[in-house]
């Protein structure tokens, strides 16, 4: 078969002897000597087509339908001309900012819109098995249980698919999506412009609805095997995470440059004065954030301001600079609030030993066994990796270690008899992680942030303080987040500080649970 292929202006006939996404894809690779080795395929609704369900696609709507070809550089569109006599597939260059077939900007759904969505919802909970007890639980709760959020989107999915097929337009999925918001309230992700894109977001085709829809479509094509794609967050560092080089906010009134930032940097080198070293590092916020914001110099901002490695609270002042007092005081202030939220969602979750243990700790309660574990507030902190469970790691790597395993980026304990010199010369890794030195867990005496090899003094005294110091250190420095614990970090950043909201890429699930904690 015969392919006419528009790409960068060029025009070329690719026989294809097999109408197969991977012959096509191959083909398409091969003509225009693309190395991009992930290309990603879309329907005219800007669903993604994975290889099991391509040639279904292809028989379901042969007519006139148009395909998209992504890779991470350019965008380009295949548009399918397929008569009853025809087979021909045009690719041409697509830009959103000038292509009228581009996706518009999501809008804030009508009331109109929301209440026809609503009682499409209702109707479906109402005819299909199961419907009317996920109703009753909503309204006797005002609430979901994560297995009754799956049998909604299950039931819903089960609906869809037999109205329309396996692959449901883009529109039904965001009508079930706002439906099932604005008919239980509290599933709403009250951060987002529309509250309902942790069910389906029609920009990225993410979210449960779009889950449960390719999960559908691989058991029923069991012969076929799916390539795995990652939609690994850290592709979003520094679009809004702590990588961004965001713009100098205006709450310095001076900075150093030149001859005189030079000086100031050798002073601080050999001034005793801890009011003076504050002041100076403040003078050179500015020329710090060049420095770490450049690829071939960012390693060297440790060796060129020291003070960092002697000095607490440095790394609180820059955070303060960089965000204002208000950001940098909203973790502490919330605390109290936010703990018990989550202690209670960690109950609802299938037990294990150090759950429990964790859970007993954060209530305060005295355990029975000889475990000893954090205090109250780092074992509720750690209750989030349950929450928000790590993945993957990684586009090309599958491996997923264990929640207790991922809790090493969080916090590591160290006794206070041991050498530190000899801790950090084992240490791998860029991403800083808190290092507790004490007697045990439950009784630390010094916080220090391991970054880089090197060991920067908290000033903070509490587990809760030197989370929140830590935290500081990633946007300080800008370093990206632990893959594996990229969720619960977007958590903290979004939720907590209100940082990036709108710009960071959220799973469903950080979407998810910040509606469960805020409603």
């Amino acid at each position: 078969m015969l392919f006419k292929v528009i790409y960068g202006g060029k025009k070329k006939l690719i026989k294809v002897d097999e109408v197969d996404y991977s012959s096509l894809i191959k083909e398409v690779k091969k003509k225009f000597s693309i190395k991009q080795k992930d290309l990603v395929l879309q329907d005219d609704t800007g669903v993604e087509v994975d290889e099991d369900v391509f040639t279904d696609v292809l028989e379901e709507r042969s007519r006139d339908v148009l395909w998209r070809v992504i890779d991470q550089d350019s965008e380009c569109t295949v548009l399918d001309s397929c008569s009853s006599h025809s087979d021909t597939l045009v690719l041409t260059p697509n830009h959103p900012e000038t292509d009228d077939r581009a996706e518009p900007s999501m809008k804030r759904p009508r009331f109109d819109e929301a209440f026809e969505a609503k009682q499409f919802v209702s109707e479906i909970l109402k005819e299909k098995a199961g419907g009317l007890a996920v109703l009753a639980e909503y309204n006797e709760h005002g609430k979901l249980t994560d297995s009754t959020r799956r049998q909604l989107v299950n039931i819903v999915v089960a609906y869809i698919t037999e109205k329309e097929g396996r692959v449901p337009s883009k529109e039904t999925k965001t009508r079930c999506a706002l439906g099932i918001v604005t008919l239980c309230p509290s599933l709403k992700d009250p951060y987002s412009r529309t509250g309902y894109e942790h069910f389906y977001d029609p920009k990225s085709n993410q979210g449960y609805i779009s889950w449960r829809l390719k999960t559908v479509s691989r058991r029923s094509k069991s012969q076929s095997t799916r390539n795995a794609r990652s939609s690994a967050a850290s592709d979003d560092e520094g679009n809004g995470g702590p990588t961004a080089n965001r713009a100098n906010r205006n709450y310095l009134e001076k900075q150093l440059d030149g001859d005189q930032c030079k000086e100031a940097i050798s002073f601080m080198s050999h001034c005793a004065d801890k009011d003076q070293i504050f002041e100076k590092m403040k003078l050179t916020f500015k020329h710090r954030q060049q420095l770490i914001h450049d690829a071939e110099k960012s390693s060297t901002a440790l060796s060129v301001f020291p003070r960092f490695l002697d000095t607490k609270g440095l790394v609180l002042q820059d955070f303060d600079i960089k965000f204002g007092t208000e950001t940098a005081s909203r973790l502490l202030e919330q605390w109290d609030t936010l703990k018990p939220k989550i202690i209670a969602e960690a109950k609802t979750l299938n037990s294990n030993l150090y759950l429990n243990s964790l859970l007993a700790a954060g209530t305060g309660q005295n355990l029975e066994c000889e475990w000893q574990g954090w205090d109250s507030d780092m074992s509720c902190l750690l209750l989030l990796a349950f929450l928000l469970p790590p993945s993957a790691g990684g586009r090309n790597n599958s491996t997923k270690i264990s929640i207790k395993e991922a809790m090493d980026h969080v916090v590591q304990f160290h006794k206070a008899c041991c050498s530190l010199t000899e801790y950090v010369e084992k240490t791998e890794g860029l991403q800083p992680h808190l290092l507790a030195v004490g007697s045990a867990k439950n009784a630390i005496h010094e916080f220090y942030i391991v970054l880089d090899g090197k060991l920067l003094p908290c000033q903070a005294k509490s587990s809760l303080s030197a989370f929140d110091e830590l935290f500081k250190a990633y946007f300080v420095f800008s370093v990206s987040y632990p893959h594996s614990l990229n969720a619960m970090f977007t958590f903290v950043q979004t939720t907590i500080y209100k940082i990036g909201c709108g710009t960071v890429r959220e799973t469903p699930r950080v979407k998810d649970l910040r509606a469960k904690l805020l409603n």
